[in-house]
């Protein structure tokens, strides 16, 4: 698939993308690497563009450059901010008490903290996404190892398995300590993204790296 049919298709994507305002995006593509670039009105709204982008067959991978800037009706001091960050994280039962912390700088929200689960650190990340006022997120929370490698690659091949969307056979699982490696090849970037989400629904998993094949 060529680049310009890639970018042609990116961009009907993002029309058809009803969160996103596909006339303030612009889309460059080279080797199927996607670059999206404008001005949005809030992190949602730029997080929605990438997730678009990068369900389009024959796009390798995202680089999502468009900036944040938000409506006057959207703006939030860091404070009020923060408060909100605070009941956000409190009130959502998939984040354990007292294990996540958030600082709050120029409407740029970074979370902390030591969890078990990869989806915790995820549901912190969504809790705090979409709240009003946010111009990004860092999510530097750690996952702790809760179990062996052993157990946790079994887990992850049975998930892979499990998966209708993808060919579990052409894929390869690798657990170095709280690191998964998965090799081989899939059809897209939607595909990689889903092997990946497969690999972080293990306990303990702290990183995931696709190896140096297509994957």
């Amino acid at each position: 698939m060529s680049d310009l049919s890639i970018k042609q298709e990116v961009e009907a994507e993002l029309q058809w993308e009803p969160s996103v305002n596909a006339a303030a995006i612009g889309v460059a593509v080279k080797d199927g690497i996607v670059t999206l670039t404008g001005r949005v009105a809030s992190y949602a709204e730029k997080m929605a563009a990438a997730r678009a982008a990068a369900r389009v067959t024959g796009v390798n991978a995202v680089a999502n450059d468009l900036e944040v800037g938000l409506l006057p009706a959207d703006q939030r001091s860091n404070e009020e901010i923060a408060r909100t960050v605070v009941n956000a994280l409190a009130s959502n039962t998939a984040i354990p008490l007292d294990r996540v912390k958030a600082q709050v700088s120029h409407g740029w929200v970074t979370l902390e903290g030591t969890v078990e689960w990869y989806y915790q650190k995820d549901a912190a990340e969504r809790a705090v996404r979409y709240l009003r006022g946010v111009k990004g997120v860092t999510n530097t929370i750690v996952v702790k190892p809760a179990v062996s490698t052993a157990v946790v690659k079994a887990q992850i091949e049975a998930g892979l398995k499990r998966s209708a969307e993808l060919d579990a056979q052409r894929i390869t699982v690798e657990t170095r300590g709280d690191t998964v490696i998965l090799r081989g090849s899939v059809r897209s970037w939607a595909d990689r993204q889903e092997a990946e989400r497969a690999a972080w629904a293990a306990p303990g998993v702290a990183q995931v790296v696709c190896g140096p094949t297509r994957l």
